[in-house]
């Protein structure tokens, strides 16, 4: 180790081997520290060497970062590994440990170096850390999925190597076939990367000429086989080899097998959807629709079929098999091939029909649980990925400021210090405000959380979800997922929106205006917008989930008691709602999206998904409700569900359009500047100025619901009530009201149910 690293007494560690020990070499390993121990109280005598445990999942596969020849040869180690193996067999049978119980990255305490095991790794493994000087490892590049030339022969032997050694994630190659093509690794990648923790793993293309002259066989973990194209002998052969070696691999729509199980076309399947049966590891089973390859599995009843399992069949007379676990060799080589395309969304896929895109799109969250299902069954960690780290906030307005122009280059140097911020009334307004009421240290406080304010942002400061700092001058500021010049081109509003609090990650954007609302002197148009949130909050309780694409938004309105609104309040969602639906579909070209509204307060594609939802809490104080409007709705998060713009690219598909795909920033100002306007005419004419919008978007026309129960009465929906109420009609009692607050809406089944207390 060059003297790097010391312990805590001032020793230096000569060497660090990583090995797997069996429950009988942590038996011994207990004799041989105690032994020690008194040995040590008796003599006075150091203990030697210690040396840290790999994680129990990565079992043999891992037991040395020396890559063997290419081709797979390595004996003297696959000699030294089969007699450790042999060592546990009869125990490994017995006392095998479910995967949560040895899921990745778990480990136990250092051991010493005297075990039984270690010696006999050790000598495999020093070569292998001697390596491991920050002189030997060159830095990764930044891309290692760009084209075929970009790829060098060497950039696997060498960058692999690299990541293992380094204590860097464990490897995942995509092979898509002897002609590599970018577009599809890189499809393959991006669902890969949804599915499992990215911090933990590193995913490379593996090309054709790679295959037999890279040293890859003992630097992967998981190999993932996408090409409908056969496989070639000397290719067959090798992955073979990767198996024996206690390699994991994932065949998607592939020709690749082994053993008892052969790959059978069926022109009537192919390129055509159909309902799968999943068994999963619990017990339970899963129905999804999935796009098929147009082959199934069947087995060879004269050889030995008990290392196959099959995982999923299709809903036909036949029970096709699609989904098959294998196991190979004794040191557990694992094989999950699929015949169905888990790795295509929804927008790659070539469909002839609406009802292709709605049962693929209505399943699209069902594959992402499936797919999670087969990469933890092979190992790899599913768990979801450590919540982001939390921002700071950035205060803006709708009119650009002076020091925001100077800062853009936009207005000549030298200039006067401070700047005269009368170009920015609103945000010098606000700031004024912000002034003579913030305490010593720069704070607004709240039930909730803290904001404290300042000019720039210093990165040693701390950010929790109790404090905040807002930082009052963008400076620099940019961001990847929001532009503020878009925000600030498409707002179109006289009071609504126009003081900004952004963040890219927050806690929730609901709690970023509790402190402000109650003290300003008046309503100055506040809105709080996030790229994320981490505790993103939905009606009854519920979390919203909040992944990136998603337009997240909390507004403040303040509305009189005494006015047409006032007096009902419910309707703020429903208005809300529709101002969503209509920012799309008030654009020119965009009209036939089917984008609607369902009640009380979601967003709908059709009367099938859910894409977003509305959260109002009001307050009333004096002869003011004050009211925070929380909204967020899928615009370009196509998994795992549906957004807006999957809508678009479907429209486009059908009738040969060339619509764009919009963004949230856009989405958002247009939004609330349709809400501002629905608002005004409802003061002005009450429910009947805004109703006629609201039923042209929404999803309930004609429909027939049964009450409380599948088998209860039939009842119309006939409309919503002056105070936003759903209207219910049921032969022989006339019309009823249903509350949103006690009543759930199933649209999937068409009920009307009393929530549960």
């Amino acid at each position: 180790m060059e003297d790097r690293l010391q312990m805590d007494n001032g020793m230096v560690p000569n060497k660090i081997v990583s090995v797997h020990l069996q429950e009988s070499a942590l038996k011994k390993l207990e004799q041989v520290a105690s032994a020690v121990e008194e040995k040590k109280s008796a003599n006075g005598t150091e203990m030697e060497e210690l040396t840290p445990a790999i994680p129990l999942e990565s079992t043999a596969e891992y037991e040395s970062d020396v890559a063997d020849p290419p081709g797979g040869g390595g004996e003297g180690m696959q000699a030294e590994r089969s007699k450790l193996e042999r060592g546990h067999e009869s125990q490994d049978e017995s006392n095998n440990l479910p995967d949560k119980e040895t899921g990745f990255g778990e480990h136990h305490h250092l051991h010493l170096s005297s075990c039984h095991e270690c010696l006999q790794l050790e000598s495999s493994t020093i070569e292998s850390v001697r390596f491991a000087s920050a002189e030997n490892i060159p830095e990764l590049p930044d891309d290692c999925s760009g084209s075929l030339e970009e790829v060098t022969d060497d950039f696997l032997a060498r960058d692999i190597k690299r990541i293992n050694l380094s204590g860097k994630p464990p490897n995942i190659l995509v092979y898509v076939g002897s002609d590599y093509m970018k577009t599809k690794f890189e499809q393959i990648e991006s669902i890969l990367k949804e599915c499992i923790d990215p911090d933990n793993y590193v995913i490379y293309p593996l090309l054709e000429k790679q295959i037999l002259k890279v040293p890859w066989l003992d630097n992967s973990l998981l190999l993932v086989i996408a090409t409908e194209e056969p496989i070639s002998e000397d290719n067959h052969k090798q992955f073979l080899t990767f198996l024996s070696k206690g390699g994991k691999i994932l065949g998607l729509s592939t020709s690749f097998t082994f053993g008892s199980i052969k790959v059978k076309s069926k022109n009537e399947l192919n390129k055509t959807i159909h309902e799968l049966v999943v068994f999963k590891a619990d017990n339970t089973e899963v129905k999804l629709n999935l796009l098929t390859s147009g082959s199934v599995f069947e087995e060879d009843v004269q050889e030995d079929i008990k290392k196959a399992r099959p995982l999923s069949r299709l809903n036909n007379p036949d029970k096709d098999i699609v989904i098959i676990h294998l196991t190979y060799g004794d040191i557990r080589g694992e094989a999950i091939l699929c015949q169905v395309h888990l790795e295509l969304d929804i927008s790659s896929v070539a469909l002839q029909t609406q009802q292709d895109f709605n049962s693929l799109k209505m399943s699209n969250a069902k594959r992402y649980e499936v797919l999670k299902e087969i990469l933890t069954l092979l190992g790899l960690s599913c768990e979801l990925s450590e919540v982001p780290s939390l921002t700071p906030i950035y205060l803006f307005s709708h009119e650009k400021t002076v020091i925001e122009s100077f800062y853009m280059g936009e207005l000549p140097t030298p200039m006067i210090w401070p700047p005269d911020l009368a170009s920015g009334e609103i945000h010098a307004s606000f700031l004024k405000w912000l002034h003579q009421n913030v305490d010593a240290e720069g704070l607004i406080k709240s039930s909730k959380m803290s904001l404290k304010f300042m000019p720039f942002y210093k990165p040693e400061m701390e950010i929790t979800p109790c404090r905040m700092p807002v930082i009052t001058e963008l400076g620099d500021f940019s961001s990847e997922h929001f532009s503020v010049e878009t925000y600030r081109h498409n707002l179109q509003t006289k009071k609504l929106g126009k003081i900004v609090l952004f963040a890219e990650v927050t806690s929730t954007t609901m709690n970023l205006l509790d402190g402000l609302i109650f003290k300003l002197p008046k309503e100055m148009g506040l809105i709080a917008i996030a790229v994320r949130q981490t505790q993103g909050k939905g009606r009854g309780g519920n979390v919203w989930l909040s992944p990136v694409g998603c337009a997240l938004a909390t507004l403040h309105i303040s509305i009189p008691l005494d006015s047409q609104l006032g007096q009902r309040i419910p309707f703020i969602q429903h208005l809300m709602s529709v101002a969503v639906v209509d920012s799309v579909r008030s654009i020119p070209g965009y009209q036939d999206i089917d984008l609607r509204v369902k009640w009380p307060n979601d967003i709908y594609y059709s009367d099938l998904m859910k894409l977003g939802g509305v959260l109002v809490t009001s307050t009333l104080t004096g002869k003011t409700f004050h009211i925070l409007i929380g909204f967020g709705f899928n615009v370009n998060n196509s998994n795992p569900t549906i957004c807006i713009n999957d809508l678009i690219k479907e429209h486009n598909k059908k009738y040969g359009t060339k619509l764009k795909c919009l963004t949230t920033d856009y989405l958002i100002a247009k939004s609330v500047t349709v809400l501002e306007r629905l608002i005004d005419t409802f003061q002005e004419k009450g429910p009947n100025g805004v109703l006629p919008l609201y039923y042209k978007y929404w999803v309930h026309s004609g429909k027939q619901v049964r009450l409380q129960s599948e088998e209860g009465p039939i009842a119309w929906i006939v409309g919503i009530d002056d105070c936003g109420f759903l209207q219910v009609h049921e032969e022989g009692k006339g019309v009823e009201s249903v509350h949103p607050d006690g009543n759930s809406f199933d649209m999937l089944r068409n009920l009307i149910i009393p929530k549960q207390q």
